[in-house]
């Protein structure tokens, strides 16, 4: 087994822990985390995918890919933890006045 297959049975390792962590949990962090554990897994195996179609020279397309990828998981991560937030604070909220609206 050489180290770009292993890097692929990690990724697709990976990717099948978050995926069915995200779906068995009910916690809105967790979820996060494990999305994000899972798409960690997708970025492994296009890293390994462009050593293994060359290995004398990796795709550098497939790189940049990964990095932008990096870049958009960090962003919507922020985003997603700002609205879980937000939407516990509302339901914090909403229990503590008793359910009645705010008019």
């Amino acid at each position: 087994m050489t180290q770009a297959e292993w890097f692929l049975f990690v990724g697709v390792g990976l990717f099948v822990l978050g995926t069915v962590r995200m779906l068995l949990t009910v916690d809105d962090v967790r979820r996060i985390v494990a999305l994000n554990i899972a798409s960690a897994g997708v970025l492994v195996v296009l890293i390994a995918l462009a050593t293994v179609l060359n290995p004398e020279e990796p795709d550098a397309v497939l790189h940049a890919l990964v990095l932008t990828g990096i870049v958009i998981t960090v962003s919507i991560t922020g985003l997603a933890l700002v609205l879980v937030r937000r939407i516990e604070r509302a339901e914090k909220h909403a229990s503590n006045s008793g359910g009645a609206e705010d008019a």
